[in-house]
């Protein structure tokens, strides 16, 4: 059984399995020369041969723990009827933004194998590939972040549309949100069944509610999903992460999930002091650390695993890599968090 399965399911390991955030991408010139190429992200991530050849690159390159499905959160939006592109340095656009209950009920129950058997082919792909080297992760966006893109069109700085929303019409948030979760669920059952086993939800903009709203339009719907895979998956673990999570980490443990994953703005010590001791923790060394020493980069993972000694972790960064991290350093990260053992003696 691979290292990272073992410890996410609470066994001992010998040392926290370690892959990274966002680890294939645009930092590898392999991808990058793959882009130049494919120059269309939703061809690069819906071309089962693409998207399997970019999830190998880093496995390939530095034998991380986890080799993670090269996706996006948005890739379920076309089989419930919401279309939507990534532009290049632009992010995602959604062509018709959802802001009324009529859309809201015209929209399909995901089918997943229907709409993305790609996603299916890959995963299947990976697992045969990688055996008991590395576990495969599979993932998906959680209902708000969905909900966030759908309502505003595209990336946001303040949501100002959702928001607009929730507070004049959470009837409305609330139906939508509530057709994301089960959608969601459905997906990430999907996904286990073709072969992932370990599984990330990223709810990458419920740092943008306060508390009192992330209990009201987030944490439900987070919970939700947990609950309908746990039904039928109840030993596949999941790993939840928000990026600015601070404000609500003692939320976050209540949705049921397995794992947490810290971002780089809470200490390492100070997370695990928060959170219950069953709920185990990844992360979260700051990417932009990747730019700098190799003797920064092992120490600051030392620092990293000795204070989550005692839990369940898996090493990681506290967000995805960076695009222009130096491939050196990214492969002295992965390097010394195998050898952490080494280093801490």
């Amino acid at each position: 059984m691979p290292l990272l399965l073992r410890a996410a399911r609470g066994e001992s390991v010998e040392r926290p399995p370690v892959w990274m955030m966002r680890q294939a991408g645009r930092y590898m010139k392999v991808y990058r020369d793959l882009r130049d190429r494919h120059p269309g992200f939703r061809e690069r991530s819906e071309n089962p041969d693409l998207s399997y050849e970019i999830s190998m690159q880093p496995f390939r390159a530095f034998k991380p723990d986890g080799v993670i499905l090269f996706s996006d959160i948005l890739t379920p939006l076309p089989g419930m009827g919401i279309d939507f592109d990534i532009v290049e340095s632009k992010g995602p656009v959604i062509q018709e933004p959802i802001r009324n209950i009529d859309q809201i009920k015209q929209l399909n129950q995901l089918e997943p194998k229907e709409s993305m058997p790609f996603v299916g082919e890959v995963l299947g792909r990976l697992r045969k590939s990688v055996g008991n080297e590395a576990a495969v992760l599979g993932f998906v966006g959680a209902p708000w972040t969905l909900a966030a893109y759908v309502v505003e069109g595209k990336s946001s700085k303040n949501y100002a549309i959702i928001k607009a929303m929730a507070f004049r019409e959470p009837k409305l948030l609330h139906q939508l949100l509530d057709h994301f979760a089960k959608s969601i669920a459905i997906y990430l059952r999907y996904q286990i069944d073709s072969g992932a086993q370990v599984v990330q939800m990223f709810d990458s903009w419920a740092g943008q509610l306060s508390p009192l709203d992330y209990d009201i339009f987030a944490a439900p719907y987070q919970k939700k999903v947990v609950d309908l895979v746990k039904q039928t998956h109840p030993n596949t673990p999941i790993i939840l992460y928000i990026s600015g999570s601070a404000g609500v980490l003692e939320r976050m443990a209540k949705t049921g999930v397995d794992f947490i994953s810290l971002d780089w703005t809470v200490d390492m010590a100070e997370g695990c002091s928060r959170l219950p001791k069953n709920i185990g923790v990844q992360g979260n060394v700051d990417p932009g650390l990747l730019f700098g020493s190799p003797q920064a980069i092992r120490s600051r993972i030392v620092d990293t695993v000795k204070k989550a000694q005692g839990r369940r972790h898996i090493l990681n960064l506290g967000h995805g890599i960076l695009p222009g991290t130096p491939e050196e350093n990214a492969k002295i990260f992965f390097e010394a968090g195998k050898g952490v053992n080494e280093l801490i003696n």
